[in-house]
């Protein structure tokens, strides 16, 4: 299952002067929703996504359409009756509104990120108990990954927001099971790590307990973030 949190308020772009969130904004002829979702379209028929969205009509109302002309095969949209404490919060409660069953792998991605052509990485990463996608960068805003010694590419930690090392997440998370997922935020939610609960630093607590997480690395120029005013209006005229 592939799970979009869309449930934030936008406010930079509000501030900043737009009238509607971000990802109903429209970029070159697109709305940054289909770029976003766009980058999964070899997804469409062989994944159910899940989309999380406020609890407002109008935004469902934008998603189904969307959806339905981009031709998403199996989707639900779940309105969120509460702000939430995080991202991971986000994902936890939509999964629950939406009643999902049994206990599928789960695909998380940022909507204000955009991964044109995305692939699940190599057979390698099927064994693992979960991976996060990163590139190479620098800087206070991102999550991020510690690589644990060796050459195969497993995590030995992982942050919010706190440069551990060079590699930078995309947005872009995988749990091989979504109860590994409730697990591990509950642990989380007792002994916080950041002022939000983000998805990053929760696999801290699957990896102490030994679970094998990796990281799938790809180039900086394989991803697109519009997540602020100024990335956005940089994009007009590029994608």
């Amino acid at each position: 299952m592939i799970v979009i949190p869309m449930a934030g308020r936008s406010q930079r772009f509000f501030d900043a002067g737009y009238d509607r969130a971000k990802f109903m904004l429209e970029l070159d002829g697109e709305s940054v929703f289909a770029h976003a979702v766009g980058g999964f379209a070899a997804q469409f028929s062989t994944h159910p996504f899940l989309f999380i969205t406020a609890n407002d009509a109008s935004a469902e109302a934008f998603v189904r359409a969307e959806c339905a002309r981009m031709g998403v095969g199996d989707f639900e949209v779940v309105r969120l009756a509460a702000p939430t404490a995080g991202q991971a919060e986000t994902v936890e409660a939509g999964l629950k509104a939406a009643g999902v069953c049994g206990d599928p792998a789960l695909t998380i991605f940022n909507i204000d990120t955009f991964r044109p052509g995305f692939e699940f990485p190599g057979a390698w990463f099927d064994g693992l108990d979960g991976w996060l996608e990163v590139f190479r960068g620098a800087g206070a805003n991102w999550s991020y990954v510690r690589p644990a010694p060796g050459e195969a590419p497993l995590a030995l930690e992982t942050a919010e927001k706190k440069p551990i090392s060079d590699l930078c997440c995309t947005g872009l998370y995988h749990f091989a099971r979504a109860s590994d997922f409730a697990w591990a935020l509950e642990r989380e939610r007792a002994a916080p790590q950041a002022k939000e609960l983000y998805v990053a630093p929760i696999y801290n607590h699957l990896i102490g307990r030994g679970a094998r997480i990796g990281y799938s690395l790809i180039g900086r120029e394989e991803v697109i973030f519009c997540g602020t005013p100024a990335e956005y209006e940089g994009l007009i005229g590029r994608t």
